[in-house]
Order: structure tokens, then C-alpha cells, then sequence
């Protein structure tokens, strides 16, 4: 299976590439946003500025966003899953992202900004969760997702009085807000059942 991440610059991914290594399992890296969807599973990995990812998503932001909306199967981590929005406010909010997910990333309503650190997930609700259960996940965050529709939220976190979506879901594309990579075994089960699942739903298909 080719598991391909798209490279914007910022993310860290040589600790995502560790967590996501497992058997039968190719892993490539991309840059170009046209060329990484030629793959059986894309990754937006985390760790970034909203504004200077998009632009780096820009020359193949709309074959990226028609592939996922065809079908192939993603993960968006941290900003990865705020790509997958169509807008930000982080940086002036003029920057598009890939808006596949209806809604608005904004920045958190606390005083202690950033969130770093563990976090509790509830209202967990997907096969996902259901086959790696994950009650606590890392966070390194200013900025979370409001999805226009609950409906697509899978797992929620709550930051002081702030209750943001932890992870949402259209189809076959799958967003977490939190680092699964640094969430010790727990996460990176997690991510393998994610890869798991791509796989077997792309069998099926």
C-alpha cells in the first residue's frame, strides 16, 4: 500500500513517518500537490502556518480536492486538518484551503494559547475509535476547526471553556486536531487502524 504525504514545508515528518511505518506498507513523500494524490492513501501532515501551506497547495489545490471528493482516502493531521477547510482566520484569512469539510478555522477562545500537551477526546463515535480507542491525545494547537455540520465531527476536546471538533469526518477523508504520531502507542495504533482501514475500504471498492 502507498501511503504518500504531501510535503508543504513545515511539517514534521520524520516522527509521522516512523508512526505511520508498518508492513506492506510503501511510504513517499511529495511536494507537489498534483502529483501526491497518485496514491492509495494522502496524509496532510501537521506543524505549519495555514497561509504558507496553502500556498504551497495552491498549483494542485483543486486535482487535490477533486481527488478526495472522488474517493481517495486522507488524513489530515493538526493543520492538515485544517487544510482540509476551506478558510482560516490565522494569518488574515485570505489564504484557501482545500474546503472539502464545510466550516472555519478560528483561533481558540482561551487565554493560554497555544494548547500544548495532553488532552482528553469524548463522544468518540467512529469504526475508527471503535477499533483503536483513544481517550487521550497530544495537542500543540492556536487554532481549532468549527465544522459547519456536528454531524461530521467524530471526537470532541474541550481547552478551558472551549469545546472544538477533535476529529471530523467526510467519506473516506478523516481530520484530527491532535498529533496521533506523538500520542504514545495508543496514537500510533491509531494511525496504524487509520492506514488499516484505507486499505481495506480501497479493496472493497
Amino acid at each position: 500500500m502507498l501511503v504518500t504525504l504531501f510535503d508543504y514545508g513545515a511539517g514534521n515528518l520524520h516522527s509521522l513517518m516512523k508512526a505511520l511505518d508498518g508492513p506492506n506498507v510503501e511510504l513517499r513523500v511529495e511536494d507537489d500537490a498534483r502529483r501526491a494524490i497518485h496514491t492509495d492513501l494522502l496524509v496532510l501532515p501537521g506543524v505549519g502556518a495555514f497561509d504558507a501551506a496553502a500556498a504551497r497547495l495552491a498549483p494542485g489545490r483543486g486535482s487535490m480536492r477533486d481527488a478526495i471528493r472522488d474517493g481517495l482516502p486522507c488524513i489530515g493531521i493538526c493543520l492538515g486538518m485544517q487544510l482540509l477547510f476551506a478558510h482560516s482566520d490565522e494569518g488574515g484569512g485570505e489564504a484557501e484551503g482545500l474546503g472539502v469539510i464545510g466550516g472555519r478555522v478560528e483561533r481558540l477562545r482561551a487565554k493560554r494559547v497555544p494548547q500544548i500537551g495532553w488532552n482528553s477526546l469524548d463522544g468518540a463515535r467512529d469504526p475508527l475509535f471503535d477499533a483503536a480507542p483513544l481517550s487521550m491525545a497530544y495537542y500543540a494547537n492556536s487554532y481549532v476547526c468549527r465544522a459547519s455540520y456536528p454531524s461530521q465531527v467524530i471526537a470532541w476536546s474541550s481547552h478551558e471553556e472551549d469545546r472544538f471538533a477533535a476529529a471530523v469526518r467526510v467519506g473516506r477523508t478523516v481530520g484530527v486536531q491532535f498529533h496521533p504520531e506523538k500520542s504514545s502507542a495508543a496514537g500510533v495504533r491509531w494511525l496504524h487502524e487509520a492506514v488499516r482501514a484505507a486499505h481495506h475500504t480501497g479493496e472493497k471498492a
